[in-house]
């Protein structure tokens, strides 16, 4: 079996489905972590996670072992809040959690008029109020900004609706076109890219999800690399999307298990 980390220079890595499921770290996967420090091979965490600032689950991350530091950590939170200042934005509706809302310090909430309505993980506040409250927030001429559309996601208690159907509602309901900041959107990939300064076709990407992770890499020009954990479906494999490795879990990139090539 070839050394799977011999063909790359970098890694970016998903956390929520590929390093833990829910609170859970799944198995081995500290161990690979330790393995790309040791061989000085350099990684990114780039996550659609909408439910922490990157310093709540940096310490999170942390305590479970990983060993992380804030410049190593990307999310779609963070991707959002660095949008609108670059915009910048004033003022905004979140339909975020209350730490999530960390990430956006200085910029002002405005549930009246504001100038964009930000939607990422809301679980049960997802209410038809304040989801109307959104929509007219929209009519009246913000503009929307998603984190990401992805359709659902897994816990250990089965899956779970995510922020894309609610996203897809008021992208209906007000006639508009949300601006996806986190994965698969090509100016997040850039944004790690540019921070690890390494070409495309030298880095992997690893995700639970064929869509936004897998085809996503691809695009870039990066090899995506698929594990069967967290949202893994066994449908997947036929949609035409095709990744470079399939793994069963992240730790079979450094034992060498399960590992298999797919070619379109």
């Amino acid at each position: 079996m070839a050394d799977l980390l011999s063909t790359i220079d970098g890694l970016l890595i998903d956390i929520d489905g590929v390093l833990m499921l829910g609170d859970e770290v799944l198995p081995g996967a500290t161990a690979v972590i330790d393995t790309l420090r040791a061989r000085k091979i350099p990684f990114r965490f780039m996550t659609n996670t909408t439910i922490y600032c990157r310093y709540t689950l940096l310490e999170h991350l942390n305590a479970k072992g990983f060993n992380v530091s804030l410049n190593e950590l990307y999310t779609a939170a963070y991707a959002a809040a660095r949008y609108l200042r670059e915009q910048e934005a004033r003022s905004y509706f979140p339909l975020l959690l209350p730490d999530a809302q960390l990430e956006f310090t200085g910029i002002d909430v405005d549930e009246e008029a504001p100038e964009y309505v930000v939607v990422g993980d809301l679980g049960a506040g997802f209410t038809f109020t304040r989801l109307n409250r959104a929509f007219r927030a929209l009519l009246n001429g913000a503009k929307l900004v998603a984190l990401h559309k992805k359709r659902h996601w897994r816990t250990p208690d089965g899956l779970f609706l995510d922020a894309g159907p609610f996203v897809v509602a008021l992208e209906y309901a007000s006639e508009s076109n949300a601006v996806v900041v986190g994965k698969p959107s090509e100016a997040y990939f850039r944004m790690v890219l540019d921070d690890l300064a390494l070409p495309p076709e030298r880095l992997a990407l690893i995700g639970d999800d064929i869509e936004i992770d897998v085809r996503g890499a691809k695009r870039m020009g990066i090899q995506g690399w698929l594990v069967k954990t967290g949202r893994f479906r066994k449908e997947d494999l036929g949609r035409g999307i095709w990744p470079d490795q399939v793994m069963e879990s992240i730790a079979d990139v450094i034992e060498g298990v399960g590992v298999k090539r797919l070619k379109g």
